[in-house]
């Protein structure tokens, strides 16, 4: 059947549904300790050792799932992954609503790992909806969505899971997913025509692919080493968090929440305000510096310069500086990777980030666990702030001596055309 053209009514469907889904991300963190106390009887340090392995679980699902459902959404139009995800993303949060047992909790975070490739194959919606004056604009909406979702997201859950219970955040999600795929059934046409669909193979399906392309070129490599090790120890901020403020400081589901907030609207602010002014007048490599040596200040700061809860705002801030990292790496891998494999290079990178979402939730809870348990010898919440210091640290290494020896970008060499391929 022939696509039709949307209108700004499917737009809106894509927008709400990447906001939905940074909304699920954020809504667990600040009651899922409360959740898994409630459901296994155990304490703060307990929970922190199931919770890694939910968020492990929801990132391993999403690693191998995400590739396979960009192959699938090129094979059987946007339209179907797009509204089966939003779908699979309600029963998920119903789950976790009615999870009688930690057992069903693991169940529901394999679902939306399942379904969490929404965000690619929104994009790819974006792509084909759009014009080459309106792309960026549009683009800039998911952006702006996913910021907002991650703003909203923790508060939201936080407040509610206070106020209500830490079942009630999951149920409302739910029951704005379904409305949300309710809607987008009845406004979303497909935009894959027949003529651009292709056959499913599952060695275009290999989510390592872009990580072997990308070996050719030493200086991506070098900063895609230090881009992991990043991406390891800041993803100790979502694991630890909920539980390290609980344990410490004893803040409630919605203190947990507004502090979460708070790291989104400084990221938000710094991310798409300071780097667009800063970064073209200091450039990408002192921009990187200024990011991971912030990165591991605050770190630092929430591990010994915690006394009251309060100081942990000043950290926060000095935190949000950070956001210079991303963008300065990525601009150095763009730079010098040719322009006809810039798709490899962000398959790679979003290859690494899932494996650290993987590796870093199991390593910091269980570091937090083993620092916090009743007993525990000696007794330091902070010290997997302190490991995601040390880690950052080790980052400055692969960035400082790939940079060190970068050859000029116009001694780059050129890619090779490829050879025509024989018609089919």
């Amino acid at each position: 059947m022939p696509s039709r053209q949307p209108d700004n009514r499917a737009l809106l469907f894509v927008f709400i549904t990447v906001f939905l889904s940074m909304i699920g991300l954020g809504i667990i963190i600040p009651v899922m300790p409360t959740l898994i106390m409630e459901l296994t009887g155990t304490d703060v340090a307990g929970a922190a050792r199931l919770g890694g392995w939910l968020l492990a679980s929801f990132a391993i699902t999403q690693f191998f799932m995400s590739p396979v459902l960009g192959a699938l959404s090129d094979r059987f139009g946007r339209r179907p992954v797009i509204l089966t995800s939003v779908f699979a993303y309600g029963v998920d949060f119903a789950l976790m609503a009615l999870a009688p047992t930690y057992a069903w909790l693991f169940v529901g975070r394999v679902i939306a790992g399942a379904t969490a490739a929404t965000f690619a194959t929104a994009n790819a919606y974006i792509a084909d909806v759009s014009t080459a004056e309106k792309r960026a604009g549009n683009f800039g909406m998911m952006g702006a969505a996913f910021g907002l979702g991650f703003i909203i997201g923790p508060a939201l859950g936080g407040w509610i899971g206070e106020a209500f219970g830490p079942r009630a955040p999951f149920m409302l999600a739910s029951v704005v997913c379904f409305m949300n795929f309710t809607f987008g059934y009845f406004v979303l046409p497909e935009t894959l025509t027949e003529e651009n669909r292709r056959r499913f193979q599952w060695s275009r399906a290999n989510p390592a692919g872009g990580l072997i392309s990308m070996a050719r070129y030493p200086v991506v490599i070098g900063v895609l080493l230090a881009f992991f090790l990043m991406q390891l120890s800041h993803s100790a901020l979502p694991a630890v968090w909920a539980y390290f403020s609980k344990e410490k400081f004893d803040w409630s589901d919605a203190q947990i929440g507004t502090s979460l907030a708070y790291v989104g609207v400084t990221a938000a602010f710094v991310q798409g305000y300071l780097t667009r002014k800063i970064i073209p007048k200091i450039g990408e490599t002192k921009a990187v510096l200024i990011g991971l040596s912030a990165m591991i200040v605050s770190f630092c700061g929430y591990a010994f310069f915690t006394p009251t809860g309060s100081y942990v705002f000043l950290w926060i801030t000095v935190g949000a500086v950070s956001g210079f990292a991303m963008p300065g790496m990525q601009g150095i891998m763009s730079r010098f990777t040719p322009a006809n494999e810039q798709g490899e290079l962000q398959g790679a990178i979003a290859s690494l980030m899932s494996i650290t979402l993987i590796l870093s939730p199991l390593m910091m809870t269980q570091v937090f666990a083993l620092f916090t348990h009743d007993g525990a010898d000696p007794y330091f919440p902070g010290a997997p702030w302190v490991l995601a210091a040390f880690i950052l640290s080790l980052s400055l290494i692969p960035f400082w001596l790939t940079m060190k020896k970068a050859p000029p970008l116009e001694e780059m060499p050129k890619p090779k055309p490829e050879a025509p391929q024989p018609a089919e």
